[in-house]
């Protein structure tokens, strides 16, 4: 007859008998005749006067892991580890990146301003309504904002790679 349940507390019996462990009480004990008993069994100490002699709690100290200190070999003294004409590379291959972005970034901008234009001056005949003149120019419009705004972020970091 198989039992489930009693595996279940078999193995919360052995994960709860470390914790059980961790404290230790002996009693002292006096049975009827006078004689003293010792017991760390609290059932031995029913129907008997008994008093707690010792109670012991087992510690372990928790194992210390050693905390890394800076040597001083990664002191700031070593810093910056490029030279100057190593940085000043960096900084011209990234100046010649973004004139490069600047200047297909405003190729799209004068792209977009001309079909701008070009839809501005076609009418279809469904479009009689100014409504509906604006709802078909939006789409151009908006490319052209994106157009400019990528233009000025460009120029910005143009300037900021000036400081």
């Amino acid at each position: 007859m198989h039992r489930p349940w009693a595996l279940g507390w078999m193995v919360i019996g052995v994960l709860a008998a470390p914790a059980h462990a961790q404290v230790t009480e002996i009693y002292k004990c006096v049975d009827g005749t006078g004689r003293p008993l010792y017991t760390s069994d609290k059932r031995d100490t029913a129907g008997k006067k008994c008093d707690l002699v010792s109670r012991e709690i087992n510690v372990v100290p928790a194992q210390q892991i050693p905390v890394q200190r800076p040597s001083a070999s990664n002191s700031r003294s070593g810093f910056p580890r490029e030279s100057a004409s190593d940085r000043a590379s960096a900084k011209e291959r990234q100046r010649e990146i973004l004139e490069k972005e600047l200047a297909t970034e405003q190729q799209l901008l004068a792209k977009a301003q001309q079909d701008l234009t070009e839809q501005e001056s076609v009418r279809s005949g469904d479009e009689r309504n100014y409504a509906r003149v604006l709802e078909r120019l939006q789409p151009y419009k908006d490319s052209l904002e994106v157009h400019q705004k990528n233009v000025e972020a460009l120029r910005r970091e143009l300037g900021n790679l000036n400081r």
